[in-house]
């Protein structure tokens, strides 16, 4: 078990260090960061989507922004689309396809933000997100993999993680890209 924990532990470094060196992550992080701070500076907000693990990760984004995150401050307006009575009725009524779309053409306006996560980014639904997004005049982020996909295509502003086997991995920088984003946010408005 331990050689397990040590290679898993390995595998986890390797990406992100692989992540890391390429600059292109960098300045995508602070792009993104100035984007979302700029959007709440002008009264905008942030709305978050993902499936599975990621609408976690863009529910946890949502609430360290209204929340806290390492110091006390005002709430910001940040949003995850995680409601399940909101999701099943539109699952239901129109489809799957449609749960996160629906929603930004209901709730988005000119000059917010949508960060849209997915690993493949293949996700139809986080895809359709993004057009209704652009649709709207909101700045489109994406948080997905390092491939030719349509939520890359169709974002403002793509960070990439490594390609990897199982989307773990992937999901394990994009929690970490959260993070430092909330932190430059915060520092941006606040001087935190």
């Amino acid at each position: 078990m331990k050689k397990m924990i040590q290679d898993s532990l390995g595998e986890s470094l390797d990406k992100l260090q692989q992540f890391m060196s390429n600059a292109a992550n960098i300045e995508a992080i602070e792009q993104t960061a100035l984007a979302m701070a700029g959007a709440l500076k002008a009264g905008n907000k942030i709305i978050s989507c993902g499936n599975g693990g990621s609408l976690c990760d863009a529910s946890h984004f949502a609430e360290e922004l209204t929340g806290r995150y390492r110091t006390n401050r005002e709430p910001l307006p940040a949003v995850a689309i995680n409601d399940p009575a909101y999701i099943t009725c539109v699952g239901n009524d129109f489809s799957f396809e449609e749960v996160f779309s629906r929603y930004v053409e209901a709730f988005g306006q000119k000059g917010d933000v949508l960060l849209a996560i997915s690993t493949s980014g293949n996700s139809t639904n986080v895809v359709n997100a993004a057009l209704a997004a652009k649709n709207k005049g909101m700045s489109v982020v994406a948080l997905t993999g390092d491939s030719d996909n349509l939520l890359r295509k169709h974002s403002d502003i793509a960070v990439c993680a490594p390609v990897s086997g199982f989307s773990d991995r992937m999901q394990e920088i994009h929690i970490k890209v959260i993070h430092v984003l909330i932190q430059l946010i915060e520092k941006q408005l606040y001087g935190l």
